[in-house]
C-alpha cells in the first residue's frame, strides 16, 4: 500500500478518536472556549492535512490508484459528517445542515456506484465537489472555535470578537451548504446517461 493510500487510512483512524474526546469529560476552557473543542478541532485539522497531503502526494508520485479515488472522498464524508454531528450534539448547528450533505453523500455515491457496475469505471471527485469539502472544513474549523450557535448573530445579543466569529461561523456554513448542493446537482447532470438503462 502506497504512502497516500496509509494517509487515507490515518484520516479515517483519526475520527473515531475525535468522537471520543467528548466522552472523557475534560475540564476547564480558554477564551471562554472549552478544552475538549480545541481537541477535537485540532484532530479535524490534521486531519484535513492528511486529506490534501495524501492527494498532493498521489499526484506528484503518479501514485493515483482506484483504491485511492474511493476511499478518499469516502474519508472526507466520515469525517465532515462526524464532525458536524458532534457540533449539532453540542447545540452548535441545526441538525438539517448535516442531513443536507448526508442527502448530497448518499446521491452521489449512488452515482458511483452504477458508474462502476456499468462499466467498472471510479468517478473521481468533481472540481465543485473539491471545493465543497474545503469550505465545509473551513466552516467547521470555525464552528469549534465559536462559543455561540450557528446564525446567533442575527439575535443582536452578540457584540465584538463573539459576533465577528459568529458571523464567520453561518457565512461559512451556508456556503458550504450552496456549494454541497451545486456539486450535487452538477453529479446529476453529469451522470444523467448512467440511468438511462
Amino acid at each position: 500500500m502506497n504512502l497516500p493510500n496509509k494517509l487515507t487510512i490515518f484520516r479515517i483512524i483519526l475520527v473515531p478518536i475525535m468522537v471520543i474526546i467528548p466522552m472523557l469529560n475534560i475540564q476547564g476552557s480558554f477564551m471562554q472556549i472549552p478544552y475538549t473543542y480545541y481537541i477535537i478541532n485540532l484532530i479535524f485539522i490534521i486531519a484535513s492535512i492528511t486529506d490534501k497531503l495524501d492527494g498532493y502526494i498521489a499526484r506528484k508520485k503518479n501514485q493515483i490508484t482506484n483504491f485511492g479515488k474511493f476511499a478518499d472522498p469516502l474519508a472526507d464524508k466520515i469525517l465532515v459528517l462526524s464532525a458536524m454531528l458532534l457540533l449539532v450534539e453540542f447545540n452548535k448547528l441545526p441538525a438539517w445542515i448535516p442531513i443536507i450533505i448526508l442527502a448530497r453523500e448518499f446521491i452521489v455515491s449512488g452515482y458511483r456506484l452504477i458508474a462502476i457496475e456499468q462499466g467498472g469505471k471510479v468517478i473521481a471527485a468533481s472540481v465543485y465537489g473539491k471545493i465543497k469539502t474545503v469550505t465545509q472544513i473551513i466552516a467547521i474549523i470555525i464552528a469549534f472555535l465559536d462559543i455561540n450557535s450557528f446564525a446567533e448573530c442575527f439575535s443582536g445579543k452578540l457584540d465584538g470578537i463573539p459576533l465577528i466569529i459568529n458571523i464567520l461561523q453561518t457565512t461559512m456554513m451556508l456556503i458550504c451548504v450552496i456549494t454541497t448542493i451545486i456539486s450535487g446537482v452538477d453529479y446529476l447532470k453529469n451522470g444523467k446517461d448512467l440511468l438511462k438503462n
